[in-house]
């Protein structure tokens, strides 16, 4: 195989997996306002993530890290291009990490309810850019011969690619609240059930609007039966949760994700990073990889490496698999 094709591959692989593990801790963290009733209410949603978001976060570091070593050019066009957008994703997962840490040391509920504020801000605001980003990428953008960004800040931020970020912000927003759901006990499970019915509908409607646009606009047709694929998929899911099958409705919302990424992914290539204004500017898996001599040597590190991950992100979900309920959350950290 063309080491190129596998890594394109291997970079999709690693964003597929970020979106699906920490998409439902944005979901989580956005739900907050919606289904915590009392702090007791907010910390039992806190503590279904509490175990794995920070593991969840590092598929975006060696998604990244990946992206800088197979890639160069790709990497250097997309960070210095997007700066804006990937900063205020940055600082929003900053932020949201800092409120992890900090809203339970000291007892007072302003304290409290100030850190969950940042935690909605940091869920939604990365939930919703990186949709923005994506879809720019698949639309493409306007890039020079020597493959530099030469459009603003706003011109980003086109119809299409806002759509693609509210498309991201309602499926991380379901995917946690069912989340939320599969990992609860009580009131507030049937709280999370009714909403993900509620938000699932209308992120079939948006999902629905935003694969449509892609595939006829930007599409292949490998692109366009993954987008199928995950219609269906997001529609089994809503009927699972429906019946009140959590288990069910979470791994359809983790399949629907993860194909509609693979379905982007696969309306790119074999470019990378299209040019709006001139297909001859466009980076490509060929002009924007790195040598043939370093993408043999990533391959074996991958090779021995990625499995381990796997397993281990898979042996942290078995040991951190129970339900969280009110009676688990001390009676002191309730004030």
């Amino acid at each position: 195989m063309d080491l190129t094709v596998l890594w394109f591959g291997i970079v999709g692989f690693f964003f597929i997996g970020y979106f699906v593990l920490d998409g439902f801790d944005f979901g989580v963290g956005m739900s907050l306002p919606f289904l915590g009733r009392d702090d007791t209410d907010r910390r039992v949603l806190i503590n279904t993530i509490g175990p794995v978001w920070d593991l969840n976060e590092t598929w975006v570091i060696v998604a990244g890290a990946s992206l800088f070593a197979a890639f160069p050019e790709w990497y250097a066009t997309l960070f210095s291009g997007f700066y804006l957008p990937l900063l205020f994703i940055l600082l929003a997962l900053i932020l949201r990490g800092v409120s992890f840490e900090y809203r339970h040391q000291r007892p007072e509920a302003v304290w409290k309810k100030r850190f969950d504020r940042m935690i909605v801000i940091g869920s939604a605001v990365p939930a919703f850019l990186w949709g923005v980003a994506f879809a720019n990428i698949v639309r493409g953008v306007p890039l020079d011969a020597n493959h530099d960004y030469i459009g603003g800040f706003f011109a980003l931020l086109n119809p299409y690619a806002l759509l693609g970020g509210l498309t991201t912000l309602l499926l991380f927003f379901t995917h946690g609240v069912v989340f939320v759901s599969l990992k609860t006990d009580g009131e507030i499970r049937e709280r999370a059930r009714r909403l993900a019915i509620r938000s699932g509908a209308v992120t079939i409607a948006v999902a629905a609007v935003f694969l449509a646009w892609t595939t006829l606009s930007y599409g292949s047709p490998i692109s366009g039966l993954l987008s199928g694929v995950a219609a269906v998929t997001l529609i089994l899911s809503f009927a699972a949760n429906l019946r009140g099958r959590e288990g069910r409705a979470f791994a359809l919302m983790a399949v629907t994700i993860a194909v509609a990424v693979l379905s982007l992914f696969a309306a790119l290539f074999p470019d990378v990073m299209p040019a709006s204004n001139d297909p001859a500017n466009s980076l490509t898996i060929e002009n924007a990889s790195s040598s043939a001599y370093t993408l043999q040597i990533m391959s074996w590190v991958a090779l021995a490496f990625v499995p381990l991950i796997v397993a281990y992100q898979a042996w942290t979900y078995w040991v951190f698999r129970k339900r969280v309920s009110r009676a688990q959350i001390p009676v002191e950290s309730a004030h």
